[in-house]
């Protein structure tokens, strides 16, 4: 069997911390071990470390702040497994989570592998409507890592595992701000090592439950993706236009309904119709369907002009590579 190590990288969330773990002294399979790394957090987590050492086989760190993925690196040098997984501090595990990553890499082996999201029944309305904003095929849902229908599957960071020999081929996560997972996701491929999505294996991610931290996250997102296409050429598919296609069609349709006809108007009137019948039918929430209108569109817009800035600014007047709200970077 293989011996697996739960990397978690930490900054100021002492109270995710607990729950994390918490869902973690409940696994039907124990046999696993919890690397903490805490990237020079002011508000430290080791209290809450402490109180589940006799349950968990934990250790903890304490580094200097360099963000999550130079974090999970750390991990990965301290974690003792030959298997290691990587999850957010945001995320809540169900109970079998272990057992039924084992059970399927022991049948059907693969280098590396990812597992989707989901909404916890006791999450906050509006935590369930970005959780459906990330993961509907209305939204971009389809091209975040929940499907295999793109390709070659691209495990995503809040639930992501891999082998220690990917590891030392690929050298763990970059140094990339934004877009780090995709980024190794890609170099583990380019390696010729395997990857895989285990549907059963999801997680219940909360998620920041800030609007405009959410924003801030999307958009840093949509400039991931260029950044990504040039260190990886050929990565970028047409579906990744979808997003700003979609902000340019919004504006487009918005002046035409103002300056033109209101019928211009119908479309996006159509689109939003869509997004509440859906998200209340998969919530049975008239409430979370209201908010689904406005954290979808959230997520369509800061992705859309995300992506248009970094295209703008890399693929037409060749700058280097940048991002956004920098210190946003564990939201």
């Amino acid at each position: 069997m293989l011996k697996i190590s739960l990397i978690i990288p930490v900054f100021n969330r002492p109270g995710e911390v607990e729950e994390l773990l918490q869902s973690l002294s409940i696994q039907t399979d124990k046999d696993f071990e919890i690397v903490i790394v805490e990237d020079g957090s002011t508000k430290s987590s080791l209290q809450v470390v402490e109180s589940y050492t006799d349950q968990l086989d934990i250790k903890y760190f304490f580094k200097a702040n360099s963000g999550p993925g130079p974090s999970r690196n750390f991990g990965s040098e301290e974690a003792s497994g030959d298997y290691l997984i990587f999850l957010d501090s945001d995320c809540v595990i169900p109970p079998d989570y272990c057992s039924i990553v084992k059970e399927r890499l022991s049948s059907s082996y693969a280098d590396a592998f990812g597992g989707p999201d989901r909404a916890h029944p006791d999450f906050t309305k509006f935590q369930k409507a970005i959780n459906f904003s990330m993961t509907s095929f209305l939204t971009t849902g389809g091209i975040r890592g929940g499907t295999e229908k793109m390709g070659k599957f691209h495990p995503r960071s809040f639930n992501m595992g891999y082998s220690r020999e990917v590891y030392k081929a690929t050298g763990g996560f970059s140094q990339m701000r934004f877009g780090e997972d995709v980024d190794l996701s890609l170099r583990i491929l380019e390696n010729g090592f395997s990857t895989t999505l285990i549907k059963d294996a999801f997680v219940y991610h909360k998620r920041r439950s800030n609007l405009r931290q959410f924003f801030k996250q999307v958009y840093n997102s949509g400039i991931a993706r260029i950044n990504l296409h040039k260190r990886h050429p050929g990565s970028m598919k047409l579906v990744h236009f979808a997003p700003a296609l979609f902000t340019l069609g919004c504006m487009g349709l918005i002046l035409l309904g103002v300056f033109i006809s209101p019928w211009f108007l119908a479309p996006l009137a159509l689109h939003i119709l869509m997004l509440f019948i859906l998200a209340t039918f998969q919530n049975r929430s008239l409430g979370i369907g209201l908010l689904a209108i406005l954290t979808s569109y959230t997520q369509l817009l800061a992705y859309g002009t995300g992506f248009l800035k970094a295209f703008w600014r890399r693929l037409i007047l060749g700058r280097d590579e940048f991002s956004a709200f920098n210190r946003n970077f564990y939201k």
